[in-house]
């Protein structure tokens, strides 16, 4: 099951070192993220299950309030670096692929509920985009350039970015990443563009895939809509590609991706347990900080130090992308962090592991160089990288955009960051990455330049894998955004197109209303805003909509600024009642905007997740720290604002 967690604490910590007048410490911390819960096995009798497995599908939102000397960690630019920094002190424990394991009775086998097989790798083809905003001007914008375009592309917390094309509307990158997969329910492909500049990278659109409607597809080829941009279209080619525990479908595989090289072949999992009888080093009487080195190809990974000890117990976990098993080689030395020498090393043939039942093998193994009885224990496993169903497609499918408000993913643009933060492969195209002068698809039509919007909220591009004629594919030229064109369901299109053109023949809002409690606590610095209810939403299908209610603080649009309701199914009345807060300050709210949007939370590969409509709440009243309960009229765009008391 998955919880929401939202933690908002007034915890107080207070650091004072009365030597050096050097006072330090933390006022408050928020939590926000979701945390994936699993009860395994299931047992006939008490406790019912034998384990207790948490950890968080992605990072968690982090907000901490420094005060003393650590508010130097506030300024903007550390300030983000800061909660980085603990972010990934959460990962190393409890973000996948790592989680707690909390055994219920002994005789469960922790090693398998603790590092569990990857569900699957998914091979994303990063190809090119077209009619990308212009975001590079001259001369106060009285001249247009174009832009610098790159991408980031997020699968749980592995990360990559992709390269700069410079001054190109209509790029080709011809990249290719795989990423490893261990839930594919609840987890997402997020993308997000940038035009490259020198101070600040601005925002070109954003697309989030949901994984477990890839899974069910395997392979997906389409053109998709960039979100919260006016134009733009994103070309990828996505692959499922499934683990199997058999060498048969392996000179298939290698014959597919004979072309490249560098693209995988099978997954090489190893287990590292423990070592026994290692020698002490460079000193008899002492005993060795031993750790393990393991590397294929170019690939290296590094264990945890286990201090003082001959016989150390690890117990982690490693994944190695193989191009070639026949070819390839484990290389695994263990290594004293004291004394810096080597304490024995072994090397084992990938190829071994494809005549063993399974293809796994658990033994010990003998350490060269090292003591006459030194071993390390070592598990392996080998997984042959394969579709698990042929997919054939004699034209290629086209997606249409579902437009939205905000997007959960935000990554902040580094000009000059590595390609990828994890066990994941990127290769590079093989002629350097070109631009296009022109669009060469009838989809490639040049929208209206539109001024630069964050990101996207749970909103995602969605694909409807059908196949569509060119006209589906309009210009962004249109005077105003419509929501009409965002439902795929005809009724609901024309329904709502009724109510914006005939609004009070309908009812006095045609989109429906949002009722909301605001209020500011001065002494907490906080701005308290209760969702309570909707009503009169717009209908999707037959059954109602699934809506859901996105806040953000305006200006701010970042990951950690967004708060979220729970989504209420086949309902256009939902009743939420929930609260969220803000650390603003009274003088800072008057500067403020409250950005309400209700949207519907079908799954990504759904024809009906869309925006319902929005709210722009001015706080800028002499009333709020005492607070009022209204409803905001639902607008296209928060526009108009009506209330009724």
């Amino acid at each position: 099951m998955d919880l929401q967690i939202s933690y908002v604490g007034n915890t107080e910590i207070d650091v004072d070192v009365k030597r050096y007048y050097c006072r330090a410490g933390i006022k408050s911390i928020q939590l926000h993220g979701v945390l994936r819960v699993i009860l395994e096995p299931l047992l006939g009798n008490m406790p019912l299950v034998g384990a207790l497995s948490l950890f968080f599908l992605k990072k968690p939102l982090l907000d901490i309030n420094w005060t003393g000397l650590t508010n130097i960690l506030d300024i903007p630019g550390l300030n983000g670096f800061s909660d980085h920094m603990i972010q990934d002190i959460i990962s190393t424990y409890m973000v996948l692929p790592n989680r707690i394991t909390v055994p219920l009775i002994g005789e469960v086998e922790l090693a398998k509920l603790r590092f569990p097989m990857p569900k699957g790798v998914l091979r994303i083809h990063f190809l090119e985009a077209q009619n990308l905003e212009v975001k590079d001007t001259y001369l106060g914008g009285l001249i247009k350039g174009k832009s610098d375009p790159y991408g980031m592309l997020l699968v749980s917390n592995q990360l990559f970015r992709s390269k700069t094309i410079k001054e190109c509307l209509h790029p080709k990158w011809n990249e290719v990443y795989e990423a490893l997969v261990y839930e594919h329910s609840g987890q997402h492909l997020e993308i997000e563009l940038f035009d490259e500049d020198p101070d600040k990278d601005d925002f070109l659109g954003s697309l989030m895939i949901d994984l477990s409607e890839l899974h069910k597809e395997q392979k997906v080829d389409e053109w998709f809509d960039l979100e919260e941009v006016t134009t733009g279209k994103l070309h990828l080619r996505l692959e499922w590609l499934s683990l199997y525990p058999s060498a048969e479908k392996l000179d298939q595989v290698l014959r597919s991706i004979r072309a490249n090289e560098n693209l995988s072949s099978a997954l090489l999992v190893v287990y590292l347990d423990s070592a026994s009888n290692l020698p002490s080093g460079k000193k008899v009487s002492i005993d060795p900080n031993p750790f393990v080195k393991l590397t294929v190809g170019q690939k290296m990974y590094t264990s945890k130090v286990r201090f003082k000890t001959s016989e150390p117990l690890w117990e982690e976990a490693f994944h190695f992308l193989i191009n070639n098993p026949r070819t390839q080689e484990l290389e695994i030395e263990v290594r004293d962090s004291k004394h810096k020498c080597s304490l024995g090393s072994v090397r084992v043939a990938v190829a071994s592991l494809l005549k063993e039942a399974d293809m796994t093998l658990n033994q010990q193994f003998p350490l060269h160089n090292s003591g006459p009885s030194s071993t390390l224990k070592l598990k392996m496993a080998l997984r042959v990288l394969c579709l698990e169903k042929e997919v054939t497609s004699s034209q290629p499918s086209s997606v249409r955009v579902r437009h939205s408000s905000q997007n959960d993913f935000c990554v902040t643009p580094q000009p000059q960051t590595v390609t990828s933060t994890s066990n994941s492969t990127v290769i590079q195209p093989s002629q350097n990455p070109s631009c296009t002068l022109a669009p060469d698809t009838p989809q490639g039509k040049r929208g209206s330049d539109g001024s630069p919007v964050r990101l996207a909220e749970a909103g995602r591009s969605v694909s409807s894998l059908e196949i569509s004629s060119s006209h589906n594919h309009q210009s962004h030229r249109d005077s105003t955004p419509s929501l009409a064109s965002d439902i795929s369901l005809p009724s609901a299109t024309l329904e709502l197109q009724q109510r914006l053109q005939n609004g009070s023949g309908l009812r006095q809002y045609p989109l429906g209303e949002v009722q909301l409690t605001i209020r500011h606590s001065s002494q907490r610095n906080k701005l308290i805003v209760v969702v309570h209810a909707c009503r009169n939403l717009i209908a999707l299908t037959k059954d109602g909509s699934d809506p859901y209610i996105r806040l953000y603080l305006l200006p701010d649009k970042s990951r950690s600024g967004r708060r979220k309701t729970s989504t209420l199914k086949k309902t256009l009345n939902p009743i939420y009642d929930q609260s969220f807060e803000f650390s603003v300050s009274i003088v800072e709210l008057h500067r403020r905007t409250l950005d309400v949007a209700v949207k519907n939370g079908g799954g990504l590969l759904s024809k009906h997740k869309v925006l319902l409509g929005k709210a722009l709440v001015d706080l800028a009243s002499e009333d709020i720290s005492k607070g009022w309960t209204q409803w905001y009229h639902l607008t296209e765009d928060g526009s108009k604002k009506i209330i009724q008391m």
